[in-house]
């Protein structure tokens, strides 16, 4: 069983990294792609800020949730403040989450899994988009990164 108080808790060391990440302040970095066809650094940060939310609405509407808004930016800046707005709506929309909501059984991607299942699969999801954060930013020529939680 997922304590909801603690996997908040959890989100939030992995999401404040998120915020560090998008405060780096290096010429052309929001637009920075590592090989054709793949995200910008500011796509990316987005795709993760926005995918907690989603797998958040899809637990709490009790089937997938498509993301709502979209991404438009232009600077980091933009990325910046679209990336807090989703912490915090998601902060509220996670707390918000009952235990009835938490053991319920949802279709996704295929498969049926418990709610506290979902999570846990959203919070893998964030984490692993978020090394790959760290890789572009290296790529990219960032010298001083923060530590990776």
């Amino acid at each position: 069983m997922l304590e909801m108080q603690s996997f908040i808790h959890r989100w939030n060391t992995h999401r404040e990294v998120l915020h560090k990440l998008v405060d780096l302040n290096q010429e052309g970095l929001a637009e920075f792609k590592p090989w054709d066809g793949s995200m910008s650094y500011g796509e990316l940060a987005l795709h993760i800020a926005g995918s907690m939310e989603m797998f958040a609405n899809t637990l709490i509407r009790g089937e997938f949730t498509p993301p709502q808004t979209k991404n438009e930016w232009t600077t980091l800046e933009d990325v910046r403040n679209l990336v807090h707005r989703y912490t915090e709506s998601t902060s509220s929309l996670l707390a918000s989450i009952t235990e009835e909501q938490l053991q319920q059984e949802i279709a996704l991607f295929g498969k049926t899994v418990p709610g506290y299942g979902i999570l846990n699969m959203a919070l893998d999801h964030e984490i692993h988009h978020k090394g790959q954060l760290f890789t572009f930013a290296r790529v990219a020529g960032v010298s001083e990164l923060p530590f990776f939680m």
